[in-house]
This record gives structure tokens, C-alpha cells and sequence, in this order.
């Protein structure tokens, strides 16, 4: 199934699913750009090629490709070694998803499989195609963010607000990096993936404290209704104290 949540009739996708579809993809380009041999460059990175498995996870497999991460991107027409023809006269790609180095060079690399990266994560983001004037949106959003807070802007209202602010100004702040018009200021897809997983192990980590902090308030709930339900009264004591005594003259 197509990553697609543009359809009137389709429910969105949930901010958490959005967060693990990025890492996902990320996972599946680090390993063309690093771990294949000789490295593959996407060269068409965009929604449309992101197929979701049943759980909503970017599927295992390329074509006949197997990528050893939770990944699955389609249409591998446009994929190259890294040695590409640097004078290709035709573009080759997905407007809106075009690295604009790679437009005004014809000169494709891994930083250009980045930019694509940068703007699938916007998508994800802000629920909005890039030709829909996604980057445009972006740009106007990133004038009063400095690219670092105040993403919540863009954020798609579908998620009616059902997303974690500090994740989101992250990932954002993240694809800004990667849209970056100079190329050597881009990550590497290697970066990303480092960022995406801290990400994820921060929200780990934080619903493990929850989870914790909440069963140590049920403990403590349950022995002050313990207490509250055996009260043990002034009078009650002096009784077994005055008993004790009796005992003991006794």
C-alpha cells in the first residue's frame, strides 16, 4: 500500500506512526548510501514511493532487493550507482522533491537523496503535498521559527494536536537541515537515522518514567486506603495500652 493520507475518505496517520515511517526510510537510505556496494542513489525519493505494510510500516523489501531495515521503497528506475552522468541534458525525478543543486548542476549525489528525505519529512509533518506548495509554507514557517522552535505552525490539523511538541520541533528542525540549499551543509542519511532513533529512545525512556511514576502513586494510594480502612483511634490505643499493663501486673 502507498504511504497516502491526502484522500478525503482516509484517516489520517497517527504522529506516532509518522515518526517511525521517517526512521523507516531513513534506515532503508542509509544502507543504499552506506552499506550497498557499490553505494545506490535514490535519485526519487517521494510519498508515492513508500509502500506501508498492514501495520502501517514501511515495508522490508526493494523490488528484488532485500534492505536489511523495516523499509520498502518502490520504483527503482531512477536509481544509480554513485557515479552518475553528470551531464545528463534531461532531469530525471519527481518536481517538488528536486534537490535545486541537482537542477541547476544535473549533478545528482547522496545530498540530493537528502533534500528529498528533507521534504518527505515536511510532508509528514504538515500533511500537504509538495506541490501544493509545501515548501513554500515551510519557508514562511522557518522565517519566524530560525528553524529550530515554533514548528507547530505547519503542523497537520488533522492531528488535532495529538503530537508531542519537543518531537515535533526536532524533526522539523532536522528536515530544515536537510533542505538546506548548500549541499555540504546537509546530514548524512547516517545522521539522520542517529537523530530519528535518539528521538524515539527519548520517547522510551519518558513513557518508561510515566509508567513507572504512575505504579509508585498506585502503591502509595493503596497503603493510605490500607491506613484509611484500619484506623486506629486515640481511645483504641490507650485501651491496648492500659491492657498491656494489666498483663504485665498480672
Amino acid at each position: 500500500m502507498q504511504m497516502n493520507w491526502y484522500g478525503e475518505n482516509l484517516e489520517p496517520l497517527s504522529w506516532n506512526l509518522r515518526v517511525y515511517i521517517a526512521l523507516d526510510v531513513a534506515r532503508g537510505l542509509e544502507y543504499l548510501h552506506d552499506g550497498a556496494a557499490p553505494p545506490v542513489i535514490h535519485r526519487d525519493i517521494k510519498s508515492s514511493n513508500i509502500l506501508l505494510d498492514q501495520s502501517m510500516r514501511a515495508r522490508k523489501h526493494v523490488d528484488s532487493v532485500t534492505i536489511p531495515s523495516s523499509f520498502k521503497v518502490a520504483d527503482f528506475g531512477l536509481s544509480r550507482e554513485e557515479m552518475v552522468d553528470k551531464h545528463a541534458a534531461n532531469i530525471r525525478g519527481t518536481f517538488g522533491y528536486l534537490d535545486p543543486e541537482y537542477i541547476s548542476t544535473r549533478t545528482f549525489t547522496k545530498k540530493s537523496d537528502v533534500y528529498s528525505f528533507g521534504v518527505l519529512l515536511f510532508e509528514l509533518i504538515a500533511g500537504r503535498n509538495p506541490l501544493q506548495g509545501l515548501m513554500e509554507y515551510v519557508e514562511l514557517a522557518a522565517m519566524s521559527t530560525e528553524g529550530k522552535v515554533g514548528w507547530e505552525e505547519i503542523v497537520d490539523s488533522r492531528l488535532d494536536g495529538k503530537f508531542d511538541l519537543q518531537e515535533l520541533n526536532e524533526i522539523a528542525a532536522l528536515a530544515y537541515k536537510c533542505v538546506n540549499r548548500f549541499p555540504k551543509k546537509r546530514p548524512s542519511m547516517r545522521d539522520i537515522v542517529q537523530v530519528l532513533t535518539r528521538i524515539l529512545k527519548t520517547r522510551h525512556r519518558k513513557k518508561h518514567q510515566k509508567s513507572l511514576s504512575a505504579t509508585a502513586d498506585e502503591v502509595l494510594v493503596d497503603i493510605e486506603q490500607g491506613e484509611t480502612k484500619n484506623p486506629i483511634t486515640e481511645h483504641q490505643r490507650e485501651e491496648s495500652m492500659d491492657s498491656a499493663a494489666d498483663t504485665f501486673e498480672m
